[in-house]
């Protein structure tokens, strides 16, 4: 996990000697390396010997792109075939333990950046998923925890995407010009997941930040506009036509809070029958949901915060509601004279 969420400068030379092995593994010569600081740099430039119209966004359809994902495929494939052949014991369900929490972690930490550096759509991600550590963490304890010893020819190849990874960050390969980024600079992450998955967050700054300045902000894993974290303002938070960002800035706030600021209506409250003690709270807004009204419960959370506190948090209900009980049993997909019968909730 470490090596993947790493923010040390690149080993530039180790990561050029390793790319450029790999180039001659497939039949070609090295190529020239084009450095950058960060994905929206490698996007932005379009470095000497780049043929015309050899967009980054579709990196997967590179034709020599497509020859180190098959590369790579067939190395992950012979490592298996190597292991069922032979007399080796090994828990497949490693697998899942050490490439999952990689992969959602990767997915999650350092893809963000790359999404929001592409200037042309949403990209594929195959290549992305190629250069991702997982895989290659999944062969290593293979090796160090099973005791799977590979054929000289094979670790020898493994070594070289490992050498990679362990040196560099994303990179781009063209037939004669390689592109390359830099690490971020900053890289704040939270663990959400039990098997050890890691998310982008920060509420005080940038979650993902190169040395450049370029920057992707994100709440508890959401990428959003740097005014969420910077400068929420119920004015902005009403002129946001994407659910998920108002949600993310409300919360930056603080759903109390940015009641009192925004002065919403309050319709009517109602003891929360499945949260002895806590209150349930209607109130009016003027956000339009899927073409609806809405209005906003706020309640309690009926598990209590790792600081020993119980965390008020706001649900966006049909503007049809005038029962906080009808409203919360709405939620849980059952009557209001159903969640009044509940003798606890979560």
């Amino acid at each position: 996990m470490g090596r993947s969420l790493s923010t040390r400068p690149a080993d530039r030379p180790a990561a050029e000697a390793a790319i450029s092995a790999l180039y001659r593994h497939i039949g070609l010569s090295p190529p020239r390396f084009h450095w950058v600081t960060s994905p929206a740099a490698a996007f932005a430039t379009v470095p000497a010997g780049l043929p015309p119209g050899r967009l980054l966004e579709r990196v997967d359809e590179w034709p020599l792109a497509k020859r180190f994902i098959e590369l790579r495929d067939r190395l992950y494939g012979a490592v298996h075939a190597h292991i069922r052949g032979g007399q080796h014991k090994v828990d497949w369900r490693m697998r899942d333990e050490v490439c999952q929490p990689l992969l959602g972690t990767t997915s999650r930490c350092l893809l963000p950046a790359v999404r929001r550096a592409h200037n042309v759509g949403s990209p594929t991600e195959v290549w992305y998923r190629t250069l991702c550590v997982s895989w290659i963490a999944h062969c290593d304890a293979l090796r160090q925890v099973a005791g799977v010893e590979l054929p000289a020819e094979l670790s020898k190849r493994l070594g070289l995407w490992t050498a990679v990874a362990a040196a560099s960050h994303w990179w781009w390969p063209s037939e004669h010009v390689c592109v390359v980024s830099e690490r971020p600079a900053e890289l704040h992450t939270e663990a959400w997941a039990q098997n050890g998955e890691r998310r982008p967050h920060r509420d005080d700054g940038p979650a993902i930040q190169y040395a450049d300045g370029w920057a992707v902000h994100a709440w508890h894993g959401t990428v959003v506009p740097s005014w969420v974290i910077d400068d929420p303002t119920p004015e902005r938070i009403s002129a946001e036509p994407n659910a998920e960002v108002r949600r993310c800035a409300i919360e930056r706030i603080g759903w109390p809070a940015y009641i009192a600021k925004a002065g919403l209506r309050l319709v009517a409250t109602a003891p929360d029958p499945g949260n002895a003690g806590s209150e349930l709270r209607l109130y009016d807004t003027a956000f339009i949901d899927r073409g609806r009204t809405t209005r906003v419960l706020l309640a309690v959370n009926g598990s209590v915060e790792r600081d020993g506190h119980r965390r008020q948090y706001g649900l966006l209900v049909p503007g049809s509601f005038d029962d906080p009980l009808a409203a919360a049993g709405w939620t849980y997909g059952l009557s209001g004279e159903q969640y009044a019968q509940l003798l606890r909730r979560t």
